[in-house]
């Protein structure tokens, strides 16, 4: 494998909107064969902004429908006796609180907040032990237990009951993603997590989507075909064609040779847009039933607690919450290790891990209490639409947060949202997870993966982890101890495919020896990436760890929380610049050696 350092796209803090804008390669690194990554010096103005969160929101509505959608059909026949539109209003809601608080006061990356599959798996596996089991012999077999549908089948509970229970388990996996987070343990155990932890855990991550994704292409293999060609061609092929600035450019840029690689930047909105008008002209519209009801949903309403019922808080809800809270925090380490890396920024701080895991706790708490049975987390699929766009903002993270609160209070807005097409959404997911697929395969260049070590960690993490849930699944008997809540709880750990991956390969990276050049780390110190962060000077470095401090305000309420949360501030000899003085994070110079000249046109 090639040992040639990977060219991230490098991003650029500037003013006080905190805006990150991607800085173009050196001359001598460019290619008129190769995919260029150059883009604007000058922030993103507010009209590619956002167009920008609209096709963040695009990508969060697919993920949101299709975990909805996967956990509804799982139920037994029956409607919920309220409007499927009003549920996805509350999640919609809860993600937009929980995106503007990460990226304020989180970990002050341009993340959006989605329901993810690690919180389906245990869903699907706290309502499917709740069905009437019917006793199936096949031949000489021993006695198999299958989920009960059949018309003799009596006590169906309604859709209600079973999803209060999985609304409490949001609630748990919150408060105790929440209490990690503020004790700063996860936080701590990322700096032991080097390219041989992440890299297997990206890999799983983009491959664990792919029978959901088939699932929804197949509703029309056409239109799933077409939306990921036009994604290919907008993102790659015409990615480096670039328009006239026009009224794009802001009218404080005074340069004639900027220009927008407009078809790179809406490789999502473009191919959406073009695939619904045609899926609408040739009456193709698909909209799922369980996401449809005959009871019309309000124009307005405001979310609180108990609008339906409270949340039904039981062991084996305390068991699927456990699950949850390990798998999205997790898979949410990834995510931030992932999108510093697109951002060209340092690793990201255990205090800003801290900070973003207990935040996200706090939005699954407040998933869970408006009835979702859905929490938040880092969501992979819009960490690769960056990754696919190349640019990223927190400017764009905040208007993505104000949309789904936008959503959140109109149940009929959001309605329209599940007017999506479904191979819309399988296309969609699946080539953002391609993406976040790829990036975990460039990151092993950074470990010497001809090493026999790295060989089997690399082999062993992805293999068990993808084996162990196809196996649960497959498996002719259900595992059993006599103990329900200690049944969900196996059952939901074993299926997890990230935490198994994450798990493995951190057990196998830090007990089999190994050097630190072998293991991908430079100076003794783990950390992810560190190979590539060494060849980043100190000074720049230094300034690019500010991207991860609190906001200015709060940064001086730091000598005033308690000893044990001090995990949530950053250490004092982090804090300021070289020259002894404080920078408000947002507003540093550059974030790496060369921008004023690669700047100049």
């Amino acid at each position: 494998m090639s040992r040639s350092p990977h060219h991230a796209t490098q991003l650029r803090s500037l003013g006080s909107h905190g805006t990150l804008v991607p800085l173009p390669q050196q001359p001598a690194l460019q290619n008129s064969s190769s995919h260029s990554r150059a883009s604007l010096c000058e922030p993103r103005p507010w009209g590619l902004s956002c167009l920008l969160a609209l096709q963040h929101i695009l990508v969060l509505t697919s993920l949101l429908c299709a975990s909805h959608l996967l956990l509804l059909r799982s139920l037994p026949p029956g409607r919920l006796s309220y409007s499927p539109a009003q549920l996805l209003a509350s999640s919609l809601f809860s993600c937009g609180m929980s995106t503007a608080l990460q990226t304020w006061m989180g970990s002050r990356l341009p993340l959006v907040q989605a329901p993810s599959l690690e919180f389906l798996i245990p869903a699907l596996v706290l309502t499917s032990q709740k069905r009437p089991l019917a006793i199936q012999t096949p031949g000489n077999s021993s006695l198999v237990l299958r989920p009960c549908r059949g018309p003799g089948c009596h006590g169906l509970e309604p859709w209600n009951s079973s999803l209060r229970e999985v609304s409490g388990a949001v609630v748990i996996s919150g408060l105790l993603q929440g209490t990690l987070g503020l004790l700063g343990g996860p936080g701590h155990l990322f700096s032991y997590c080097g390219p041989l932890v992440l890299a297997p855990s990206l890999v799983v991550a983009g491959l664990s989507a792919h029978r959901e994704v088939a699932l929804f292409c197949s509703a029309h293999w056409g239109l799933a075909l077409l939306l990921i060609l036009l994604m290919v061609v907008c993102s790659q092929h015409l990615g480096s064609c670039p328009l006239p600035p026009g009224p794009w450019r802001p009218a404080s840029t005074s340069s004639t040779h900027t220009r927008i690689p407009a078809f790179r930047l809406l490789s999502v909105l473009i191919p959406v847009a073009c695939v619904w008008i045609v899926s609408a002209l040739l009456g193709l519209s698909i909209i799922p039933l369980e996401l449809s009801a005959p009871i019309e949903a309000p124009w307005f309403w405001l979310p609180h607690p108990a609008e339906w019922d409270w949340p039904l808080l039981t062991p084996r809800a305390l068991a699927a919450g456990i699950s949850m809270a390990l798998a999205a925090s997790t898979s949410s380490l990834g995510c931030y290790a992932l999108c510093g890396r697109l951002l060209h920024l340092a690793s990201p701080p255990p205090h800003a891990c801290s900070r973003g895991l207990s935040l996200e706790g706090l939005g699954s708490v407040l998933a869970g209490l408006l009835g979702s049975p859905m929490g938040t987390a880092s969501s992979f699929p819009n960490v690769g639409t960056v990754s696919l766009l190349q640019a990223g903002s927190r400017r764009v993270a905040h208007l993505v947060g104000l949309l789904c609160v936008g959503f959140g209070l109109s149940p009929r807005l959001a309605q329209l949202l599940t007017t999506i097409p479904l191979p819309v959404v399988g296309g969609v997911l699946g080539v953002t997870h391609a993406v976040v697929l790829s990036t975990g395969f460039s990151s092993f260049h950074v470990a010497d993966i001809d090493s026999g070590r790295n060989v089997f960690i690399v082999g062993f993490s992805i293999f068990m982890a993808l084996l162990l849930p196809r196996w649960f699944r497959e498996a002719p008997v259900l595992l059993s101890t006599g103990w329900s809540p200690l049944d969900v709880l196996l059952r939901s750990l074993l299926t997890e495919s990230i935490f198994l991956a994450g798990l493995l390969g951190f057990l196998l990276e830090n007990t089999i020896p190994g050097t630190w050049l072998e293991r991908g780390l430079s100076q003794g110190l783990p950390s992810p990436f560190t190979a590539q962060e060494a060849q980043v000077p100190q000074k720049s470095r230094k300034k690019a760890d500010q991207e991860y401090e609190l906001p200015f305000p709060i940064q001086n309420l730091c000598p005033c929380i308690p000893q044990p949360l001090r995990c949530l501030c950053p250490l004092p000899e982090n804090s300021g610049n070289e020259e002894g003085g404080s920078s408000e994070p947002g507003e540093t110079a550059d974030l790496l050696p060369g921008f004023e000249e690669q700047c100049q046109v």
